[in-house]
């Protein structure tokens, strides 16, 4: 905590911090949080779920936790909003994706009075409300206006929201809004797509009908016939017959092409959240970074301690590694090198040669080594500047004493 509360005296007010997790496959069976879960990486083992809140501005991540494995976000984030409040971090705004909106996460926005850009779910009461408001239409739904850099059309809708809390305390929603976007491009895809899994759902149970094929579970034949509901028989659970459940397709392609954005307790236009929940890309490279360049994809210990210290040296390397990508972007570097690690790997050459009796030199620094420097505020150590200014004495004569003689590496 004492390490959170540091982090949050860095912050400046209203600063967009997202939050997400990731979960991390385990190779022990001994931890507490270890659990089974949605694997993302699809692997068959056990995991744990990894919890970043991360700065959208300054690029930094100033919080982490982690969950057991088989926890849903959006149950995970009453605890995280408790420990940000107890580490001192005060006026943030707060942008999460689809897996933390819930009817139940969006009354702790409002009884907290908590500003935030949310990604909605399509089915969302709300949202389907809006949509089936807009009516029938071709190309595109009337009332919605079309935004020619991003080539998507929006419009948005003032929402008026009262939760009373356990104390009966009536809290009313702040400037709470729903912003729907709809993609005429991606309607065709998801539209096409329906059909297709129409079309393969429909011969897969052609071919267990007439093969009279015992069923899996519920879950699987529900996962995998999502579209047709299917009869069969209570005990041998041997297929009977199906049906297309037309409600289901019917509600699945009036959603197609449509997705939304709730945002509370700030002043924002449809495009503008739309533009700020963008934002939240940084953090899924943030995750990829912490598992391909910190080499942290799996779980590698076996107890508590073990696994809160890793942790602990994960955060602060994720810290460091995340200052690196900051400057990269923010600086020349950024026309110089591909990626931030590109930037490590061209310091890594660069040795402390240190001899048996005290002595150490340091290589030179060469190229765009010294261009690393100046962007970092780095000072080049003395005598391996790849400018030379030569030590030669001169006789004193009178008049102007000459310059020194400099030397450039080419």
């Amino acid at each position: 905590m004492d390490l959170l509360r540091l982090r949050a005296a860095r912050l400046k007010k209203d600063e967009f911090c997202a939050i997400d997790s990731t979960s991390r496959s385990a190779y022990g069976n001994a931890l507490a949080d270890i659990h089974w879960g949605k694997n993302k990486d699809n692997l068959p083992l056990e995991q744990t779920l990894e919890v970043v809140v991360y700065t959208l501005s300054s690029h930094m991540p100033v919080y982490y936790r982690t969950f057991p494995g088989n926890m849903p976000d959006s149950r995970s984030l009453e605890t995280i909003l408790t420990d940000l409040e107890h580490a001192g971090f005060k006026g943030l705004i707060l942008v999460t994706d689809r897996g933390y909106d819930t009817l139940r996460n969006l009354e702790k926005y409002i009884l907290r009075g908590q500003p935030m850009v949310m990604c909605a779910k399509t089915g969302q009461r709300d949202v389907v409300k809006a949509i089936r408001g807009l009516g029938e239409f071709g190309a595109r739904p009337d009332g919605m206006v079309v935004d020619p850099e991003a080539k998507i059309y929006y419009v948005q809708y003032n929402i008026d929201y009262v939760v009373e809390s356990s104390s009966q305390v009536v809290n009313v929603s702040d400037r709470l809004k729903l912003n729907l976007y709809f993609d005429p491009v991606r309607r065709s895809l998801e539209l096409m797509e329906i059909d297709i899994a129409l079309s393969v759902q429909k011969a897969a149970l052609c071919e267990l009908l007439e093969r009279r094929a015992v069923l899996s579970d519920d879950v699987v034949v529900k996962r995998d016939y999502c579209y047709y509901t299917v009869f069969y028989d209570v005990v041998t659970r041997v297929i009977k017959s199906f049906e297309l459940n037309e409600k289901k397709v019917s509600k699945a392609r009036m959603l197609s092409g449509f997705f939304s954005i709730m945002t509370h307790g700030v002043d924002f236009g449809a495009m503008e959240a739309f533009r700020v929940y963008g934002l939240r890309d940084e953090q899924e490279k943030y995750f990829q970074q912490m598992k391909d360049q910190m080499v942290s994809d799996r779980q590698r210990n076996w107890s508590e301690e073990g696994k809160t210290g890793r942790l602990f040296v994960l955060f602060v390397s994720l810290v460091l590694s995340s200052y690196v990508r900051y400057v990269w972007r923010s600086t020349g570097l950024y026309e110089l090198f591909s990626s931030s690690l590109d930037v490590l790997d061209e310091m890594r050459s660069i040795r402390l040669i240190e001899y048996a009796n005290g002595v150490g030199v340091i290589t030179p620094f060469v190229g765009a080594q010294v261009d690393v420097c100046d962007a970092f505020g780095f000072g080049v150590p003395e005598g391996c500047a790849p400018v030379y200014m030569s030590q030669q004495k001169f006789v004193r004569k009178r008049g102007r004493p000459p310059k020194k003689v400099t030397e450039r590496d080419s």
